[in-house]
């Protein structure tokens, strides 16, 4: 090769890099209902866009000659389709992503579930998605699963929707039936929040309008899928966001270095910028951004780096950093909607982990505003939240977080729910706005606490928390307890289930929501009497563990002693003194703890007390014994902490 032509073919090599770098992107992702055709269609777009490799397409055809579903033709499926439980039952589970790119645009796309049971999935790739393609089996219509993607879509933020009427060649190219699907699409995404909506016939088994204009449609003068893809004008929205860092861990290696990592989740920031910590609003400046390829003078949302400020502040890992004149919110309260994503309900006061960017804390729903029937829309009242009901609820969190409203900023507007106990992701919550109804009220500074008051009745304070199956003999032992504290000169109050719902809980019923507000109504009240210094005997049933670590979590360590009455079932039954089991049996009385309501035992109580080999009296001198040695009382009224 010449010099002039080596010349020619690094000039080139740099325009074609150069070209490739200045290239829009969007990320979109297909959706709609189960088996609609999403896989296949992003097969097609590879397939036709000619972005496979000759191995890919061997691998291609071997794999639809073994779990194909289209006869002999390739099935583009399976491009995507990677998990053998996808390719063995026809359906998409995970998420998947490719990336594409043509001479316009690159893109990232997301292949989501139509499966109702992974709609969670679904709220993955809808996240950080422009653009959704919602498909529709022309033969069948909008269909419910059809419905909720799309307004699942609309809430997520994402702003450009394509109905994408797919099989079109399964109803003969009928132009009828694709403006009658479309109509019912208008209309019903009319209240959605999209800034641009296109419906686009196709056929992605046989390629017609994928990725360029079919003769069988020749009477539908709109652009085809890719060409939309590659139009469509995007905002810039994200950039011109405020400067958010959620700090994801304090960088240490040596004495001679701090720095704060983590990724930009919002606008930019320079070398020399004033910075600011959300929580405490200390400020300093912004020293150097460092990175594995060297320190940079910009960071941009989307970069992670290493951040060091020109002072010593105190910053942790869930801190976020901002500008000083441009903070987030910052609330202990807000309203927010909620996708729920686990089959066990969620109950309101239920605790639960809430994580924001890099920040975890204690959460709970306090109040349910509204559920959305994703069919017509319609606002309904609820009590709990079932596997992909959607609702807007206030949230009470243990702390204040940092954050910024879903619609100014996505990841620091976002936030999932974990359940304690299983530590899976229960709900995606989107944060709609602060409640800032509490901020004039603050806690009174009191002189005279509950160790002091505790020192006055010679007794440490504590809850004693008698949990069992209705007829385990919580209430008995529970009151032998409190006669021999009270022969001891301790001062004691008890706390019974049935007396409690006679007065202070009498509007509660025997849901499992109605169970958790009773819990925490009752914890809430035993904290008060710990604090003026009693034992405090608390004998319900108690059946969730959740309700039952509100409870311990609410008091100090060491303050709550659980006591599991572990009687069996079929125990309770025989002994039955109220008539309450027969009458579950027969469907007399519903939710009934044990037959038709679960009983969680406890997995670590402080004593578990096997009640069929023992007296009461037995019982309760275990009890007393157990407090005497681990200090919670003395022998005597003289005995002080």
């Amino acid at each position: 090769m010449n010099k002039i032509a080596q010349v020619k073919n690094a000039f080139d090599l740099t325009t074609y890099i150069s070209a490739q770098e200045s290239k829009g992107f969007l990320r979109f992702l297909t959706c709609g209902s189960v088996d609609d055709g999403k896989s296949t269609l992003i097969g097609r777009l590879l397939y036709d866009s000619k972005l496979l490799f000759e191995d890919q397409l061997a691998a291609l055809e071997k794999d639809s000659r073994k779990h194909g579903t289209v006869a002999e033709d390739i099935d583009l499926a399976l491009l995507v389709d990677g998990l053998e439980a996808e390719r063995e039952q026809g359906i998409t589970i995970d998420v998947a992503y490719r990336f594409f790119s043509t001479d316009k645009r690159k893109f990232i796309v997301a292949d989501t579930p139509g499966h109702e049971q992974y709609t969670r999935n679904m709220v993955t790739g809808a996240s950080t998605a422009d653009l959704a393609i919602l498909l529709v089996d022309a033969r069948k219509g909008l269909l419910t699963q059809t419905r909720r993607h799309a307004f699942i879509a609309s809430l997520l933020g994402v702003r450009h929707v394509v109905l994408a009427v797919n099989k079109i060649d399964l109803v003969d190219y009928n132009q009828a039936r694709f403006e009658e699907i479309k109509a019912e699409f208008e209309s019903f995404s009319s209240g959605f929040d999209f800034d641009s909506r296109q419906v686009i016939p196709l056929s992605a088994r046989y390629g017609d309008n994928v990725t360029s204009a079919s003769e069988n449609l020749s009477w539908f003068n709109g652009p085809t899928l890719l060409e939309h893809l590659e139009t469509v004008e995007l905002d810039q929205h994200t950039s011109e966001t405020a400067f958010r860092f959620p700090v994801q861990w304090v960088n240490r290696p040596n004495l001679d270095f701090r720095g704060y990592s983590g990724t930009v989740r919002g606008g930019a920031i320079s070398v020399g910028d004033e910075i600011c910590v959300a929580q405490s609003g200390k400020t300093s400046r912004l020293e150097r951004i460092v990175t594995m390829d060297g320190d940079l003078l910009r960071a941009e949302n989307g970069q992670s780096v290493t951040l060091t400020l020109t002072d010593e502040i105190d910053i942790s890992r869930g801190d976020v950093l901002t500008p000083a004149k441009a903070r987030p919110d910052m609330s202990d309260q807000f309203a927010a909607h909620l996708i729920w994503m686990s089959e066990n309900a969620m109950l309101p006061g239920r605790p639960y982990l809430l994580k924001c960017s890099t920040k975890t804390v204690s959460a709970s729903v306090t109040e349910i505003k509204h559920k959305v029937d994703v069919n017509t829309f319609d606002q309904h009242a609820a009590k709990q939240l079932t596997l992909n009901e959607i609702a807007f609820c206030n949230l009470a969190l243990s702390e204040p977080i940092a954050f910024d409203p879903y619609e100014v900023n996505r990841d620091t507007g976002s936030f999932i729910l974990i359940d304690r106990m299983t530590n899976e992701t229960v709900g995606a919550g989107l944060i709609w706005f602060g409640l800032r109804r509490a901020t004039n009220v603050h806690r009174q500074a009191l002189d005279i606490d509950q160790k002091a008051r505790g020192r006055l009745k010679g007794q440490k304070p504590a809850v004693l928390w008698f949990t069992g199956l209705s007829g385990s003999g919580k209430s008995t032992i529970a009151n032998a307890v409190e006669q021999k504290l009270h022969s001891l000169g301790r001062h004691t109050y008890l706390l019974d289930g049935d007396n409690i719902r006679h007065g202070l809980n009498r509007d509660l019923g025997f849901t499992d929501a109605d169970r958790v507000e009773n819990i925490r109504r009752v914890a809430e009240t035993a904290k008060l009497f710990v604090d003026a210094g009693l034992i405090t005997l608390v004998s319900f049933i108690s059946p969730f563990k959740a309700e039952r670590q509100l409870a311990r979590d609410l008091m100090e360590e060491g303050e709550f002693f659980e006591i599991f009455v572990n009687t069996s079932l079929e125990e309770c039954e025989a002994r039955d003194v109220k008539g309450l089991y027969a009458k579950a049996r027969t469907g007399q009385i519903k939710n009934f703890t044990g037959i038709s309501s679960p009983y969680e035992p406890p997995e670590k109580p402080e004593l578990n007390l096997k009640t069929q080999s023992k007296t009461v009296d037995d019982l309760a001198d275990e009890i007393v014994e157990r407090l005497l040695n681990d200090g919670y009382i003395g022998t005597d009224n003289s005995w002080v902490i």
